[in-house]
Protein backbone atom coordinates (compact mmCIF):
# COMPACT_ATOMS: atom_id res chain seq x y z
CA UNK A 1 0.00 0.00 0.00
CA UNK A 2 1.15 3.67 -0.62
CA UNK A 3 2.02 5.99 2.23
CA UNK A 4 -0.87 8.41 3.29
CA UNK A 5 -3.37 5.74 2.15
CA UNK A 6 -6.44 5.38 4.40
CA UNK A 7 -8.70 2.17 4.58
CA UNK A 8 -11.93 2.33 6.19
CA UNK A 9 -12.73 -0.57 8.10
CA UNK A 10 -16.72 -0.82 8.31
CA UNK A 11 -16.67 0.55 11.60
CA UNK A 12 -17.23 3.95 12.32
CA UNK A 13 -14.47 6.05 12.97
CA UNK A 14 -12.01 2.81 12.95
CA UNK A 15 -9.43 3.36 10.03
CA UNK A 16 -6.08 1.76 9.07
CA UNK A 17 -3.43 4.06 7.89
CA UNK A 18 -0.10 3.77 5.94
CA UNK A 19 2.11 6.41 7.37
CA UNK A 20 5.65 7.47 5.88
CA UNK A 21 8.11 5.21 6.61
CA UNK A 22 12.06 6.32 4.95
CA UNK A 23 14.75 4.04 4.90
CA UNK A 24 18.13 4.91 4.51
CA UNK A 25 21.77 3.37 5.43
CA UNK A 26 21.28 4.25 8.92
CA UNK A 27 17.67 2.61 9.42
CA UNK A 28 14.59 3.76 9.19
CA UNK A 29 12.05 6.70 10.14
CA UNK A 30 8.61 6.77 11.01
CA UNK A 31 6.27 9.14 11.03
CA UNK A 32 3.53 8.06 13.39
CA UNK A 33 1.05 11.01 14.11
CA UNK A 34 0.58 13.92 11.67
CA UNK A 35 -2.78 16.12 12.33
CA UNK A 36 -2.82 17.33 9.18
CA UNK A 37 -2.72 13.90 7.12
CA UNK A 38 -5.19 12.83 9.84
CA UNK A 39 -7.42 15.49 9.47
CA UNK A 40 -7.49 15.04 5.61
CA UNK A 41 -9.06 11.02 6.12
CA UNK A 42 -11.28 12.50 8.69
CA UNK A 43 -9.61 12.23 12.32
CA UNK A 44 -10.07 15.17 13.70
CA UNK A 45 -10.02 16.42 17.47
CA UNK A 46 -7.44 13.70 18.52
CA UNK A 47 -5.16 15.60 20.77
CA UNK A 48 -2.19 12.96 22.45
CA UNK A 49 -1.18 13.56 25.92
CA UNK A 50 0.61 9.77 26.12
CA UNK A 51 2.63 7.62 24.38
CA UNK A 52 3.16 4.30 25.20
CA UNK A 53 5.78 1.63 23.64
CA UNK A 54 5.19 -2.09 23.68
CA UNK A 55 7.73 -4.42 22.71
CA UNK A 56 6.65 -7.83 21.85
CA UNK A 57 9.27 -10.52 22.20
CA UNK A 58 7.62 -13.58 20.73
CA UNK A 59 5.31 -14.43 18.05
CA UNK A 60 1.98 -15.34 19.25
CA UNK A 61 1.67 -13.25 21.82
CA UNK A 62 -2.10 -12.47 21.86
CA UNK A 63 -4.23 -9.65 24.10
CA UNK A 64 -7.70 -10.41 23.94
CA UNK A 65 -10.24 -7.55 23.10
CA UNK A 66 -10.32 -5.20 25.60
CA UNK A 67 -12.17 -1.13 24.75
CA UNK A 68 -10.75 1.80 26.37
CA UNK A 69 -12.24 5.04 27.94
CA UNK A 70 -9.98 7.16 25.05
CA UNK A 71 -9.51 7.56 21.37
CA UNK A 72 -6.06 5.74 20.29
CA UNK A 73 -3.62 5.83 17.60
CA UNK A 74 -1.84 2.23 17.64
CA UNK A 75 1.35 2.10 14.88
CA UNK A 76 3.94 -1.32 14.22
CA UNK A 77 6.82 0.22 14.67
CA UNK A 78 8.98 -2.97 14.00
CA UNK A 79 7.55 -6.45 13.02
CA UNK A 80 3.72 -7.75 12.29
CA UNK A 81 0.81 -8.13 14.15
CA UNK A 82 -3.28 -9.65 13.40
CA UNK A 83 -5.50 -6.89 14.81
CA UNK A 84 -9.18 -7.39 15.53
CA UNK A 85 -12.01 -4.92 16.20
CA UNK A 86 -15.56 -5.09 17.76
CA UNK A 87 -17.80 -1.96 17.83
CA UNK A 88 -18.62 -2.08 21.49
CA UNK A 89 -20.76 1.26 21.02
CA UNK A 90 -24.14 1.46 20.84
CA UNK A 91 -26.21 2.43 17.86
CA UNK A 92 -26.53 1.12 14.21
CA UNK A 93 -22.25 0.08 14.14
CA UNK A 94 -22.90 -2.05 17.36
CA UNK A 95 -21.35 -5.51 17.03
CA UNK A 96 -19.49 -4.66 13.53
CA UNK A 97 -15.94 -6.49 13.53
CA UNK A 98 -12.89 -5.64 11.44
CA UNK A 99 -9.66 -7.40 10.65
CA UNK A 100 -5.96 -6.43 9.61
CA UNK A 101 -2.72 -7.54 9.36
CA UNK A 102 -0.23 -4.46 10.17
CA UNK A 103 3.27 -4.20 9.50
CA UNK A 104 5.56 -1.55 10.41
CA UNK A 105 4.34 2.31 8.95
CA UNK A 106 0.87 0.78 9.38
CA UNK A 107 -1.46 1.97 11.78
CA UNK A 108 -5.19 2.24 13.17
CA UNK A 109 -6.91 4.79 14.82
CA UNK A 110 -9.22 3.23 17.70
CA UNK A 111 -12.10 5.39 18.82
CA UNK A 112 -13.02 4.84 22.25
CA UNK A 113 -15.71 2.34 22.94
CA UNK A 114 -14.35 0.06 20.00
CA UNK A 115 -13.14 -3.40 21.19
CA UNK A 116 -9.75 -3.96 20.38
CA UNK A 117 -7.27 -7.17 20.18
CA UNK A 118 -3.81 -8.31 18.48
CA UNK A 119 -1.86 -11.29 17.75
CA UNK A 120 1.79 -10.97 17.36
CA UNK A 121 3.01 -12.29 14.08
CA UNK A 122 6.95 -12.34 14.37
CA UNK A 123 9.67 -12.42 16.79
CA UNK A 124 10.48 -8.77 18.30
CA UNK A 125 7.36 -6.77 17.57
CA UNK A 126 6.93 -3.69 18.40
CA UNK A 127 3.84 -1.19 18.96
CA UNK A 128 3.73 2.19 19.84
CA UNK A 129 0.13 3.73 20.80
CA UNK A 130 -0.85 7.67 21.12
CA UNK A 131 -3.55 8.48 23.87
CA UNK A 132 -5.79 11.15 24.66
CA UNK A 133 -6.00 10.56 27.89
CA UNK A 134 -3.80 9.58 30.76
CA UNK A 135 -3.72 5.83 31.34
CA UNK A 136 -3.37 4.64 34.86
CA UNK A 137 -3.63 1.54 36.75
CA UNK A 138 -6.93 2.78 37.81
CA UNK A 139 -8.10 3.45 34.61
CA UNK A 140 -9.10 -0.04 33.84
CA UNK A 141 -11.87 0.34 35.97
CA UNK A 142 -13.25 2.26 33.42
CA UNK A 143 -12.28 -0.56 30.18
CA UNK A 144 -15.92 -2.15 28.98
Amino acid sequence: MEQGYVQETGIPGLVALNLLVEEDQQGWFLEGWHADRLAEHGVTGFAPVQLNARHLNRRGTTAGFYAEPWDRLTAVAEGRVMGAWVDLREGPGYGRTATAELERGQAVFIPRGVGNAHQVLEDHTTLVTLLDQHWTPEARSRYV
